[in-house]
C-alpha cells in the first residue's frame, strides 16, 4: 500500500470534518453525558449556577452510569486508493458500560474544589475488548481537578482544565489551546473531543472588561489513533508520544475582553505548541516513527454582535511560524514531501447562532485558512497536503420539547472543497429524575482527496441508557 494511505490514515480528523474548535452557545448537555468519550466538560452546564456553600462534602457528587452500544450498519465497500478496496461489513464498534463521577463543593467562601473521573469497561465486541484477546477491558482517568479561589475582582485557578477561545461555534480558527482525542465516531463535537492539561489560570475582571491568562505547565498533544478503532490503520511503523527526555515545555497565553451594550469584542495572543505532532521515519526505514513537535505564536482577534436573536461572531487568528505539511507523517529524504518548513498562516472563522424560539436553536460557523507564501522554496516536483484556502464549514440544530424532556439535535459538517459531509441526528429522552435514554445516527458521504474517503457512504446507529444519581 502506498505510504501517503497511511500518512491519511493518522491523520484522518484532524484535518477534514473534524476541524471544528469553539465551545458551543448552543446547550448540547444531553449529548455530553451520554458521550461515552473521556469528555472533559461532562457537566458543564450543571454546574454554571451562582456559587452556593455546600452543606455536606458529600452532597458535592454526583454519578452517572450508562451503557452505549455504537456501530457500523451498511454492508459496502470503499476504494480510497487505486486498487486497495476495503471491505465494510455491519459490525459494533462500541459496547461499553461507563461511570462519570464528578465532584464540586464551594466549601469556603471564596474558595471552589472541583473535579472529575470516569471510568470504562470495553465488553464483547467492543473495539477495546477485541485487541485485549477477547477480555473485558478497564480504563479510567481524572479528567477536571482544580482549586480555584476567588476574589472581588479576580481568581486564580490551579489545576486540569480547559481553555478555550474564541466566538464561531464548534468552529473557531482560536480554539487550540487544548488538546483533542476523536476516538470514534461517537464523538463529533470539538467539545465533547477536548482534553484538560495542567494550568494556571488568572482572571482579573474589571467594568466591562476582563483580562484572562493561563500557563500551561505540562503541554500534551493528541493521542494516536486507538488500536482497532475505527481511525486506526495498519502501518509498518509504530506511532507514540512525543518523549521529553527531561525538557521542559511550557504555553502561555492572555485574552483582554471587552464588552459593550450587544457585542464584545477580544484580543488575545500566545505562545503554543501545536497540538498535532509530525512524525518522521526513522533512518533505518523501520521501526519507531520519530515525533516532532513545533512550537508558534499566536496572534487573535474576536467579535460578537447581537441584532435581535441572531448573534453575529467572527475570529481572526495569525500564527507565526507553523509547519507547512500538515500531515503528522512525512518521509525523511523524498523529493514530494516538503520537510520542517515553517510559515506564517491566516485563518478567519465566522458565522452566526440564531435562537428561532425559547426551544430551537440554529448556528452555522465556517472556517478558512492560508498558509502565506506556501510554494516559497519549494520545488515544482515537491507537494503539500493543503494548497491554497482549506476549511470546513458546520451546522448545527436543537429542538427541545414536551418541556425538555425530549432534545432533538442534528449535525452536519463538511470541508469547504464540497468533498465530504458528515450528517448526525441525535434525539434524547428523560424518563424522570434518575433515567434517560439516547439514540443516535450518523452518516458519511465522501469522495477524494478527502480524508473521509475511507469512510465513504458508512452508516453508524447508536443507543445509550444513562441512569444518574
Amino acid at each position: 500500500m502506498p505510504l501517503r494511505t497511511y500518512v491519511l490514515g493518522i491523520l484522518l480528523l484532524h484535518q477534514a470534518a473534524f476541524a471544528q474548535q469553539a465551545v458551543s452557545v448552543i446547550p448540547n448537555n444531553e449529548d455530553t453525558l451520554d458521550d461515552f468519550s473521556f469528555e472533559d466538560d461532562l457537566f458543564h452546564d450543571a454546574f454554571n449556577e451562582p456559587e452556593i456553600l455546600t452543606k455536606s462534602w458529600r452532597d458535592g457528587f454526583t454519578v452517572l452510569v450508562n451503557q452505549q452500544f455504537f456501530g457500523q450498519v451498511n454492508k459496502h465497500s470503499v476504494e480510497p486508493v487505486p486498487g486497495v478496496i476495503i471491505k465494510k461489513n455491519p459490525s459494533v464498534e462500541n459496547n461499553r458500560l461507563g461511570v462519570n463521577l464528578r465532584y464540586q463543593n464551594a466549601f469556603s467562601p471564596g474558595w471552589l474544589l472541583q473535579g472529575s473521573w470516569q471510568g470504562r469497561v470495553y465488553l464483547k465486541d467492543d473495539y477495546e475488548y477485541e485487541v485485549s484477546e477477547n477480555k473485558v477491558n478497564a480504563e479510567y482517568r481524572v479528567n477536571e481537578l482544580y482549586l480555584q479561589r476567588s476574589f472581588d475582582d479576580h481568581s486564580f485557578k490551579f489545576g486540569r482544565q480547559t481553555v478555550v477561545w474564541g466566538e464561531t461555534v464548534g468552529n473557531s480558527v482560536l480554539d487550540v489551546i487544548n488538546h483533542t482525542e476523536f476516538r470514534d465516531f461517537s464523538i463529533i463535537d470539538i467539545e465533547d473531543a477536548r482534553l484538560n492539561q495542567w494550568m494556571l489560570v488568572w482572571d482579573v475582571f474589571q467594568e466591562q472588561s476582563s483580562w484572562s491568562s493561563f500557563i500551561n505547565l505540562y503541554p500534551e498533544f493528541n493521542p494516536v489513533p486507538r488500536l482497532g478503532g475505527p481511525f486506526y490503520f495498519q502501518s509498518p511503523f509504530e506511532f507514540g508520544d512525543y518523549k521529553r527526555s527531561g525538557d521542559v515545555l511550557l504555553e502561555a497565553g492572555t485574552q483582554w475582553r471587552k464588552s459593550y451594550e450587544a457585542s464584545d469584542i477580544a484580543f488575545m495572543t500566545a505562545y503554543l505548541y501545536e497540538n498535532q505532532l509530525r512524525y518522521e521515519l526513522p533512518n533505518s526505514g523501520f521501526g519507531e516513527a520519530i515525533p516532532v513537535k513545533n512550537d508558534f505564536l499566536l496572534v487573535g482577534f474576536s467579535a460578537n454582535r447581537a441584532v435581535g436573536n441572531l448573534l453575529l461572531n467572527l475570529d481572526v487568528a495569525f500564527s507565526h511560524g507553523i509547519l507547512i505539511d500538515n500531515s503528522s507523517l512525512i518521509s525523511n529524504g523524498t523529493t514530494d514531501v516538503p520537510i520542517n518548513l515553517k510559515r506564517d498562516q491566516i485563518g478567519v472563522s465566522f458565522g452566526f447562532e440564531y435562537g428561532i424560539t425559547s426551544v430551537q436553536n440554529i448556528s452555522l460557523g465556517i472556517q478558512a485558512k492560508k498558509m502565506l507564501d506556501e510554494r516559497e522554496g519549494l520545488r515544482s516536483e515537491q507537494s503539500l497536503l493543503n494548497e491554497g484556502i482549506y476549511g470546513s464549514w458546520l451546522l448545527r440544530f436543537s429542538n427541545r420539547v414536551s418541556n425538555d424532556d425530549i432534545v432533538i439535535s442534528a449535525t452536519m459538517q463538511g470541508d469547504l472543497d464540497g468533498n465530504s459531509i458528515l450528517a448526525s441526528l441525535r434525539a434524547d429522552m428523560t424518563i424522570n429524575d434518575h433515567w434517560k435514554v439516547g439514540a443516535q445516527f450518523v452518516g458519511i458521504n465522501a469522495k477524494k482527496p478527502s480524508q473521509l474517503v475511507f469512510f465513504d457512504d458508512d452508516v453508524r446507529v447508536g443507543a445509550t441508557i444513562t441512569y444518574s444519581f
